[in-house]
């Protein structure tokens, strides 16, 4: 589990948060800006694991099911299904949906801890430029949070060279914590591979920009805006060292005129990002 590396008493004090400012809907604490960077881990282990299920179709239609691969965030400890079951043979037009069952606890190749099923639909489309995949949750939960709802992909190719894929993810999901506290995020988000494509045997040499903005309504009512203003780096090498995907990048939040940002790093594979609020910074560990 993601904890502050400071106490929230104290995370509170740093931001000047007295009591009755908790109570404030204006207020943006370094305690949200904790849940934003779970929820963003989440949502980045999830879209890795359903890209890479998808294009497993596409590579072997007849058996696109390897969860054994230890440079992908997916480990051998979720059980794939499809329809049409595996060893049938595809055909383009192809109505595909694929379960992924983590069962009571599977632990991902990059330490996170997730329960219950993802569910993936798509229409096989060899030929196509463009593709769309929707997913939906089964008492799905990634590190105990439990995600409610549904997502789309679109998949499109670049027509320039390098060739490449661009992925827009639209998202409309509820979070609800183990304490109670649900959290409903509804934006977009455009994740681009921008190295390791060429290499399509190897996952572990991908590297992603994200960028996107989405609102979040928090438990006491407050509506937030969050910006990507320094576009998001995903390495999936840091699969290896057992760290978060997200390295880099900036992400601004706006409530009620009140700004504040969290910094995910340099692209080092470390557990930490920076919060600032009115002119002050603070460490938090976002790890596992």
């Amino acid at each position: 589990m993601k904890k502050l590396i400071l106490s929230l008493a104290l995370a509170v004090a740093m931001v000047s948060c007295t009591k009755n400012e908790d109570n404030d809907n204006s207020t943006i604490t370094a305690e949200e800006a904790g849940v934003n960077a779970k929820l963003d881990i989440a949502n980045d282990d999830v879209a890795d694991i359903v890209a890479q299920e998808e294009m497993n179709t596409y590579s072997n239609t007849l058996n696109g099911k390897t969860t054994e691969d230890p440079n992908s965030t997916l480990s051998d400890c979720a059980i794939i299904t499809r329809i049409p079951a595996f060893g049938t043979p595809i055909t383009p037009g192809t109505l595909v949906t694929k379960t992924i069952d983590f069962g009571t606890g599977c632990v991902l190749n990059n330490g996170n801890t997730v329960s219950g099923k993802i569910i993936i639909t798509f229409t096989y489309q060899p030929d196509a430029t463009s593709h769309t995949i929707t997913y939906t949750f089964d008492n799905f939960r990634h590190n105990a949070i439990l995600y409610v709802g549904n997502k789309t992909f679109t998949r499109t190719m670049t027509t320039t060279a390098p060739i490449h894929p661009i992925v827009t993810m639209n998202m409309d999901v509820t979070a609800t914590f183990p304490n109670g506290n649900s959290y409903h995020r509804v934006g977009q988000r455009v994740r681009e591979i921008i190295a390791g494509f060429d290499t399509p045997a190897v996952w572990q040499d991908n590297i992603f920009r994200v960028t996107g903005s989405w609102t979040t309504t928090y438990p006491n009512t407050s509506i937030q805006t969050s910006t990507i203003t320094t576009p998001l780096i995903v390495k999936m090498s840091c699969v290896a060292a057992n760290k978060p995907l997200l390295v880099q990048g900036v992400i601004t939040f706006v409530r009620n005129n009140n700004t504040a940002t969290l910094d995910y790093g340099d692209g080092t594979c470390d557990n930490f990002a920076v919060f600032t609020i009115n002119g002050n910074s603070y460490t938090i560990n976002i790890g596992n």
